[in-house]
């Protein structure tokens, strides 16, 4: 497949959205589908063709990139379990961008290849404003001659890709990394909880954290949005609920130690249920200045 010919995307969402955006800016020509259909306008305007429905996509783009919720919504896409889906994934490359269990990953793998297609993973490292602006850091798994084809497709999306070796290790590593990234952001959330509490000059905090050797490009953006108690969405309180609950999976499968991991769920757990799933992560503020009243 020359990197010209139509590829298909589906899924829409706060990360999904602006990725596919970028293919199109890019010069790619693209089909895109999404469950909620308002969201294929800006994709439309940007020179998109819109299917009718994930059939109609399959049909007509043999590289389809999926940036899907969970494992449910994927399986729904590609009529697994029915028999549409060996007609939508014998012939293409499935590339599922999303986060899921890496043992559901492993079983759609093998049933792909089953039915005559191919599968890659391509999980990405980063929140929206990365993909907004193509800084996504990707992680690829699966066969390498795919992989290879699929970077220079991949390119205005992500800053680096990394080549992970054979499906599941992409996810593996995106769980990985997920670990440092919940327990850094809960980290700084507590600290700044500490920081507030204290009476500390909330300005001075931020600058002397941003000239530190712990500063990075989410720590600033994370400490910003606490000073300005700014909760809008980059990364939603209810997907890092659910991959918190997926490392934990993972680790226990493993039988690797993850106390760090076992508190941020359930603190991400609680402020979901406090009614903020869809604001940003930083939002776990929230749980912590709740369960500091209850002490008092």
């Amino acid at each position: 497949m020359k990197p010209q010919d139509q590829i298909g995307f589906i899924g829409l969402g706060t990360m999904g959205g602006p990725m596919a955006l970028n293919l199109c800016r890019a010069g790619q020509p693209l089909m895109v589908w999404n469950r909620t259909p308002e969201r294929t306008a800006p994709l439309r305007e940007a020179g998109a063709v819109v299917a009718a429905d994930a059939g109609d996509l399959f049909d007509r783009c043999t590289t389809v990139f999926l940036m899907l919720e969970n494992a449910a919504a994927t399986d729904a896409v590609l009529g697994r379990g029915t028999e549409a889906f060996a007609h939508r994934v014998a012939g293409h490359c499935v590339v599922s961008m999303g986060t899921t269990a890496a043992d559901y990953s492993f079983h759609l793998s093998q049933d792909i290849t089953t039915a005559g297609g191919c599968f890659v993973e391509a999980p990405v490292s980063g929140s929206r404003k990365p993909a907004e602006a193509g800084q996504l850091v990707g992680m690829l798994a699966g066969p390498r001659e795919e992989i290879e084809r699929l970077r220079p497709l991949l390119s205005p999306i992500c800053k680096q890709l990394f080549d992970c070796g054979a499906v599941p290790a992409a996810l593996q590593m995106k769980l990985a990394v997920n670990t440092f990234l919940i327990t850094m952001v809960t980290g700084l959330a507590e600290a700044a909880h500490f920081a507030a509490r204290h009476g500390l000059d909330m300005d001075s905090f931020a600058d002397i954290l941003n000239a530190g050797p712990m500063a990075s490009d989410v720590s600033r953006v994370k400490i910003d949005k606490l000073c300005r108690r700014d909760f809008s969405r980059q990364a939603g309180i209810s997907d890092v609920l659910k991959n918190s609950r997926l490392v934990v999976e993972a680790a226990k499968a493993a039988g690797t130690a993850h106390p760090l991991m076992e508190i941020c769920a359930g603190l991400y757990e609680t402020t979901e249920k406090m009614g903020y799933h869809a604001q940003d992560m930083i939002t776990v503020i929230r749980a912590l200045e709740a369960r500091a009243g209850q002490s008092q």
